[in-house]
């Protein structure tokens, strides 16, 4: 049963014995003051629908904990710990000088009936309501949109590592795998979780592990394959099907279909980075800069830095791109927005949604490439939407095609431009993107229009202020604490509403007659 704070104050309460020592305008101050106005009971009542058993720790204490374990990134343990021995968190959460506090179980007791509820980001609602309250966005406009990697909570697993802890997965998940790894797979012993004895100096060695781990694999996979399974053991095979197929090609000699394979020398799309956590994924912000994990998107009101919208997503796939992400966020917003964001939001995809919703774009354009240095560009092309044509540099005009290429072929072979315009034997192709149109002008736009620049130069970083607090604490670079997306994306959630949460108390946020309203 849900349980509830009381009315009166225990003999040896924190607040009334310690609370002068936290210092005002602190989260922890503004917790002990008006946590139960920010988490009301009545907002998590759904999550103990049952009237018997133990009462449960009051839902305005937990929520206060998980927004200062996340503010603080602490560890379930660490968080125990603080709320056991720090005066600070007892004054937050109203406890006694004497409270011993609760196991850290506690905190994924909670956050599991989060999960599972009707409202999994309650927590994250209730800011908001308090951000709506005080008007601090009220007529602002803008919105800025940026994102980061977040580092995975696991070790990358090479190869081999991966193999033998899927076939292991499948032991464990599969009804029945025990006896099919016992007749058909003879590459190792996959009751023993470390990596096999063999001279890893040595090619050959190696490639011949590769080769049994790989044929032990498909043949799991086929014995298997006839079975009907649902939930995790289905997914525990599609999983070994998948790293049994990514990391690998055929031997040098091979075309696979003898049982020879080896190491790929090239790393595949898409590529899980272990069987631990599934959804972890390569990326890279940069060609430098490579990374394992998440993605995390924000958008923000760059005057203010209050977070307006949040999204954890895998690393990789279009779906999880800064644009796609980014229309997500457009169409969640009620009202036209000018939307602020660096070339990588450049799409002709993206601003043909902050179009057609009536939205403005204030993003830098992604810079061209000329085919030969110094050449010519595609902005050197004359694109008639209407006629359905382009015209080169040279006045020579081809038809569009249905797939809008525009095909110069042979016509470019004894052009006199052609030194300026394409190094290929086959001629100069354009290949126009439906909303060419938005491209270019934007183009003209960013190079014409000097104030778009200085808006840009104004807004635009602010969002990068925002990133750094949510992907780091003190300096320090945050690493994820949980396995796949959807409890990360759940961090984050709690990361954005604790920080909007400081922003506000920085700004004297007060609840006073029933409502919430700023100092300034």
């Amino acid at each position: 049963m849900q349980g509830v704070e009381r009315g009166d104050r225990e003999l040896l309460d924190a607040e009334a014995l310690v609370g002068h020592l936290v210092p005002a305008g602190s989260m922890f101050a503004f917790l002990a003051g008006h946590r139960r106005n920010l988490f009301p009971d009545g907002e998590f009542e759904d999550l103990f629908p049952s009237g018997k058993g133990r009462p449960s720790i009051p839902a305005s204490v937990m929520a206060s904990i998980l927004v200062l374990q996340t503010l603080h990134d602490l560890s379930d343990r660490e968080t125990a710990e603080a709320a056991r021995c720090d005066l600070r968190w007892k004054v937050a959460t109203g406890m006694a000088l004497d409270d011993k506090g609760f196991d850290p179980s506690t905190l994924v007791y909670w956050r599991k009936r989060l999960a599972t509820s009707g409202r999994p980001h309650r927590i994250n609602d209730a800011v908001r309501t308090v951000v709506e309250e005080t008007g601090i966005l009220r007529g602002r406009r803008k919105r800025a949109v940026d994102s980061t990697i977040l580092a995975d909570a696991v070790a990358t697993q090479d190869t081999i590592t991966q193999l033998i802890s899927a076939i292991r997965r499948v032991d464990r998940q599969v009804p029945g795998a025990a006896g099919q790894i016992a007749k058909v797979c003879t590459g190792h012993d996959y009751s023993r979780p470390d990596k096999p004895r063999i001279d890893w100096d040595d090619p050959a060695a190696r490639d011949a592990l590769v080769s049994a781990l790989v044929n032990d694999a498909n043949a799991l996979v086929a014995a298997l394959a006839d079975t009907e399974l649902e939930g995790d053991a289905e997914f525990a095979l599609a999983l070994l099907a998948l790293v049994a197929g990514q990391d690998v090609e055929p031997a040098e000699g091979s075309d696979g279909t003898d049982g020879r394979w080896r190491i790929a020398r090239k790393v595949a799309p898409d590529r899980v980075v272990s069987t631990v956590d599934p959804d972890a994924r390569h990326t890279r912000k940069s060609p430098e800069n490579r990374r394992d994990g998440y993605r995390a998107h924000v958008a923000a009101e760059p005057e203010t830095g209050i977070v307006t919208d949040e999204k954890v997503t895998t690393a990789a796939g279009t779906e999880n791109s800064d644009p796609a992400v980014a229309e997500e966020f457009l169409d969640a917003e009620d009202g036209k927005r000018a939307w602020y964001g660096d070339s990588a939001y450049g799409t002709g995809d993206l601003r043909g949604g902050i179009d057609d919703a009536g939205h403005e774009a204030v993003i830098k354009p992604k810079p061209l490439r000329a085919p030969v240095e110094g050449g010519f560009t595609v902005d050197d092309f004359t694109v008639d939407e209407q006629a359905g044509t382009v015209t080169c540099p040279n006045d020579i005009t081809r038809p569009i095609s249905r797939t809008r290429v525009a095909t110069f072929g042979a016509l470019c072979r004894a052009c006199s431009l052609r030194a300026q315009c394409t190094t290929s034997k086959t001629g100069r192709k354009i290949v126009l993107h439906p909303r060419d149109d938005l491209l270019r002008q934007a183009r003209r736009d960013w190079a014409d229009k000097p104030e778009l620049r200085e808006s840009y130069r104004t807004f635009r970083p602010n969002v990068e202020r925002v990133i750094s607090q949510i992907a780091s604490r003190g300096g320090r670079r945050l690493k994820l604490r949980y396995l796949g997306t959807g409890k990360n994306n759940a961090w984050l959630k709690r990361r954005t509403a604790a920080l909007n949460l400081r922003n506000l108390i920085g700004r004297g946020l007060t609840h006073a007659a029933g409502a919430w309203t700023l100092a300034t």
